[in-house]
């Protein structure tokens, strides 16, 4: 049991430590345009290199949230911990990828627009704003499960993973995707552009829209009649700005 929880405790630690330190390496490398990649690619294989880095987030993202890539998750760590580590497990894998992106990232072109003195200062308002907005959504989501801690402290505690009723309050009640919505404001609002800020904003966006509707299919079946009232009086992704 002492072996268990040290393990779960462990699991949890380096889960955080790489959720956190992908968003600060997030918000730096967008704030600076894609400028901070360490990819040694150039010309034409910068592009090859970087498309493959732009595609693996959104396919495996979308994969491992799958029934199939659950189940990949669950073998992770055998019969006994694998279901109910999944949320750490995937917590992890995704900031790993996020890492992967903008840290192997190999910048493609000049810098296009850098603003300076009060529009700097109003765009970096705008980009701190998107981020709070992101974090407010991630906490609506339940804080937890987005994070990865959902699954390490039900082991920890010799529970089973406790995932709660279809999330409805918070920014969740003005439209139903709101960590998306959040994820794509970070992308447009940092103060530096490059084509690579603008291939990395466009592309990801594009997922940002369509990914959440492969959840939504998902909530159908789990939540059946509930999801369906939910679906039917709050917004996609626009939020609805009065009640």
């Amino acid at each position: 049991m002492k072996r268990t929880a040290g393990l779960a405790l462990g699991f949890g630690i380096v889960t955080h430590a790489t959720f956190l330190g992908a968003i600060a390496v997030m918000f730096v490398a967008l704030h600076g345009g894609m400028t901070i990649g360490l990819g040694g690619f150039t010309g034409t294989r910068a592009w090859i290199a970087d498309l493959a880095l732009l595609l693996s987030f959104p396919v495996l993202h979308s994969f491992l949230l799958a029934r199939p890539g659950r189940a990949l998750l669950a073998r992770l760590w055998g019969k006994r911990l694998g279901a109910d580590l999944v949320s750490t497990s995937y917590a992890l894998v995704a900031s790993l990828q996020l890492l992967c992106v903008f840290l192997a990232w190999s910048p493609l072109g000049p810098i296009w627009f850098e603003p300076t003195g009060l529009l700097l200062d109003l765009w970096r308002l705008c980009f701190v704003c998107a981020w709070v907005f992101l974090g407010k959504a991630i906490f609506d989501g339940g804080i937890l499960l987005q994070t990865g801690a959902l699954g390490w402290l039900a082991v920890l505690r010799g529970r089973r993973p406790d995932y709660g009723p279809l999330r409805m309050s918070g920014l969740f009640a003005r439209c139903r995707q709101p960590i998306y919505l959040g994820f794509a404001l970070t992308l447009w609002t940092g103060p530096t552009w490059t084509p690579d800020h603008l291939l990395i904003a466009c592309s990801w966006t594009i997922y940002c829209v369509l990914g959440p509707l492969l959840k939504e299919a998902r909530f159908l079946r789990w939540h059946g009649a509930d999801f369906s009232a939910y679906r039917a009086k709050v917004p996609y992704l626009l939020p609805r700005i009065f009640s």
